[in-house]
């Protein structure tokens, strides 16, 4: 008997970016292109993502479209703007996932609406205080997850030991680490060291059912001695917007030094493939996004500078969400955290 195909849909936010709605279109036809199990619903005004869809025979049947003429900016206050633009794509994305309509919805928009699409459109998973973005980072042998990157800038100490098992999930069904090592950010690698919330966090992450690892400091981050690295929002997106700094700034120098004479163009011309190669893997576009963990759904926020490769990536990581169940992954571990932590 022959098996039933399953087809992931995948709601996009088509005006979502500084590129959009071109980037987003190429992206999906992109992501539409290697993954021939995928649907996906491009939102915004028809008369902007119309006209762009040329060429596309070969795909066309698994594109649909979805006029949502409110679009919502960053210029646009999140909470009201949720609430008032009620045909935007955000708000129309989050009540399909809400309703099995959609299996995920992805955006390159406005942050803190999507956030406040998932939180008030999807809701929160029984147990988790505060939904929390979390990227993927490079640590130069692969990638480690820092939540929360800035959902939350001011947390109270139970948020964090949350984060590390939505954090330790995600890089289990994801990643496939069978046991990934938590760490908490910290300024010493000792329990005691450290400001009033990573005092209190620390005994409760000790307890809490996952790999725990200690503290970690900022200059260990990137060394490879953590798979999820838990941090309070305000902190985490001033590591996430440093790192990004850093490696912009290194790429830059490097490519300068390499023109400054013959001799660096000589070498630059030998080491060509091997800079490729870190440039890659240095670069976000591959990785996609980052989910919003905690919220009933797959929501994953692209880069708002994402380009069409880095929104195929995108929607590639909210169909690998979908198809592994990660929301009733994260929904099992934290049942049973919150049950070890009454123990």
């Amino acid at each position: 008997m022959r098996r039933e195909r399953t087809v992931t849909h995948i709601y996009l936010d088509a005006m979502g970016g500084d590129d959009a709605p071109g980037c987003t279109v190429a992206g999906a036809l992109e992501a539409l292109r290697n993954d021939g199990d995928l649907k996906i619903t491009l939102a915004g005004p028809l008369d902007a993502v119309k006209p762009l869809l040329t060429n596309v025979q070969d795909v066309e049947d698994r594109i649909a479209l979805e006029d949502t003429p409110d679009v919502i900016t960053n210029h646009d206050a999140p909470v009201m703007a949720v609430r008032q633009k009620k045909n935007s794509a955000v708000v129309k994305g989050m009540l399909a996932v809400r309703e099995g309509a959609a299996d995920g919805f992805v955006s390159a928009g406005s942050t803190g609406a999507t956030l406040a699409g998932g939180m008030f459109r999807l809701g929160r998973i029984d147990g988790v205080e505060r939904p929390a973005l979390a990227p993927l980072m490079p640590n130069g042998k692969g990638y480690f997850c820092l939540i929360d990157c800035g959902a939350n800038v001011d947390c109270l100490p139970q948020y964090l030991p949350q984060f590390g098992v939505m954090g330790s999930v995600y890089m289990r069904c994801v990643q496939g680490l069978e046991n990934p090592r938590v760490g908490l950010v910290n300024i010493g690698a000792e329990a005691e060291k450290g400001n009033a919330l990573c005092k209190a966090a620390y005994p409760l992450m000790e307890k809490a059912p996952f790999n725990f690892v200690g503290n970690v400091e900022g200059r260990d981050i990137t060394g490879d001695v953590a798979d999820v690295v838990v941090a309070d929002g305000f902190s985490g997106n001033l590591i996430l917007k440093f790192m990004e700094g850093v490696a912009g700034t290194l790429m830059g120098i490097i490519k300068d030094e390499m023109m400054a004479d013959f001799r660096g163009k000589l070498g630059g011309v030998i080491a060509k493939p091997a800079f490729r190669r870190v440039k890659k893997l240095m670069d976000y576009t591959e990785v996609g996004g980052a989910p919003l963990l905690g919220v009933k759904g797959v929501v994953v926020k692209a880069h708002g500078s994402s380009n069409g490769h880095a929104i195929a990536c995108a929607i590639r990581q909210a169909a690998l969400m979908a198809r592994k169940d990660l929301v009733g992954l994260i929904e099992k571990d934290i049942a049973g955290s919150l049950l070890s932590s009454q123990e």
